[in-house]
This record gives structure tokens, sequence and C-alpha cells, in this order.
């Protein structure tokens, strides 16, 4: 249990430091990202782009 839940920080970890990276390639920007104002905030569902890097981390997962 300890070792998923590290493997998850550092994955969190990682994901925030490539968001300016991802962010320049047009990830956050796929058709069905979803970005609106509510309540006087902007709330963001990046719905694509995690089914797009979910799939490509099972890739990277599966040839490791």
């Amino acid at each position: 249990m300890l070792r998923w839940l590290i493997v998850v920080l550092l994955a969190l970890v990682l994901i925030s430091g490539l968001t300016p990276l991802l962010n320049k390639l047009g990830f956050g920007r796929l058709p069905g990202d979803f970005r609106f104002r509510l309540f006087g905030r902007e709330w963001f569902i990046p719905l694509t782009t995690t089914l797009l890097l979910s799939a490509f981390a099972a890739l990277v997962a599966k040839w490791l």
C-alpha cells in the first residue's frame, strides 16, 4: 500500500512539473476538455487529456 502511495505522489509531482510543457504541446485544449466559469471561478475538466495520458502510461507500463 505504501508503495502505491509513493508512486501516485511521484506521478502527481511529475505531471504538475510537466504541465507547462504539455500545455505548449496542445494538451488541455483538446476537444472534450471543458473550461468554464462558475461562481466567479474558472473550472477546468480535462477529460480527453486524461484519457490520452492514461493510455500512454498504460502503453509504457506494458512495454516495461
